[in-house]
């Protein structure tokens, strides 16, 4: 089940552990991806946190929020591009997405086959999705204060390998929120550091979040292939149409 919109609001947005929650994520997310300059950039879920870097010099960037969870309009002080859609059915053309970010979206659907579908479905060829989920081996999926103790965590490899059943090709994966999902003064002053080095810890098991960046796999045609051959000239008839 989706969280409400307020919920989310309030911690990315109004507590010093939710903004810290968010720098992390989002440098991650700038890491794999420096820039969008005219590409079309979307998130679904709550990912509007992680989508300001691309403001100035995408094409176009749209904020997916599914009806169960709410909207709220997105950027503050700008014009809004935050959308309320439907979880399975978005007002996108297919092909037309070049970065798609999923955030607090696969991980609380009821309908999580039918939403990768449609990630797959707005993905254009050579595009990239990245999916933000909580690790089921990291504290972060453990505790109710923050909204990653939410829906179903994941493994690296339940997660991988639910992609690729859905026609997605992982291409890189990370982990972010190493710091403890604790709200008090000495483990957010030292979140930066401790973001740092977890980075170089070789395993995504310690991180809060994964994160999968994948591709799409196009589809080959559907249906059995027939050979044509060339029709062969009736050897009875060969004295009528070439008399002796």
């Amino acid at each position: 089940m989706h969280l409400d919109v307020q919920d989310l609001r309030n911690f990315y947005y109004r507590s010093t552990l939710g903004r810290a929650a968010q720098a992390a994520i989002r440098g991650r997310l700038v890491d794999l991806w420096p820039e969008a300059k005219g590409q079309t950039v979307v998130g679904f879920g709550f990912a509007v946190p992680l989508l300001r870097p691309y403001l100035a010099d995408a094409r176009r960037v749209i904020g997916l929020m599914p009806g169960p969870q709410g909207v709220m309009p997105w950027p503050a002080g700008m014009p809004n591009v935050s959308v309320l859609t439907e979880e399975t059915m978005w007002p996108i053309e297919t092909g037309h997405v070049d970065k798609l970010v999923v955030m607090h979206g696969l991980e609380t659907s009821g309908r999580p086959s039918q939403l990768l579908e449609e990630c797959w479905r707005v993905l254009g060829p050579g595009g990239r999705a990245l999916f933000v989920v909580p690790n089921r081996s990291g504290l972060w999926s453990r505790s109710d204060r923050t909204p990653f103790g939410f829906g179903r965590p994941y493994s690296a490899t339940q997660l991988e390998n639910q992609l690729r059943a859905h026609h997605f090709v992982p291409e890189n994966h990370c982990s972010a929120l190493y710091l403890p999902p604790s709200f008090r003064r000495f483990w957010l002053k030292s979140g930066s550091l401790i973001e740092k080095t977890g980075q170089r810890i070789p395993t995504v098991m310690a991180g809060g979040v994964l994160m999968v960046e994948v591709s799409k796999l196009i589809r080959p045609p559907s249906g059995s292939v027939t050979k044509h051959t060339a029709k062969r000239p009736i050897k009875a008839l060969d004295g009528l149409l070439k008399p002796a």
